[in-house]
């Protein structure tokens, strides 16, 4: 008696399909709280502007060193400001790629 696709050994393959996908539900979810609790530093300026975020590019400060603030001068300030947070935001996705890369970038975080 032959089996169609529908049979039993359809049935195998579909559990195996599931715990695979339990699996890989469990992971992401893991790599996203590691994303969350990560912390990036972008620094600009030697450390006149330092920018840190977490791993999903939620800013959690800024610092600016004294010398930065010249009020003539407010165009560098937001240069500064600039490079640091694209130098963190950098680093973020570097950090994403790393935890999220194995699982072929689902999540659609970024």
């Amino acid at each position: 008696m032959a089996y169609g696709h529908g049979g039993f050994g359809g049935g195998m393959n579909m559990n195996a399909l599931m715990q695979q996908a339990r699996k890989m539900q469990e992971q992401m979810e893991r790599a996203q709280a590691e994303l969350d609790e990560a912390e990036v530093v972008g620094k600009a300026g030697g450390e006149m502007v330092v920018v840190t975020m977490n791993g999903k590019k939620e800013i959690k400060s800024i610092k600016l060193d004294k010398t930065a603030v010249d009020p003539d001068d407010v165009e560098m300030l937001e240069d500064l400001i600039m490079v640091a947070l694209k130098d963190a935001m950098a680093k973020a996705d570097e950090l994403y790629k790393d935890k999220m890369g194995a699982m072929g970038g689902l999540g659609g975080l970024m």
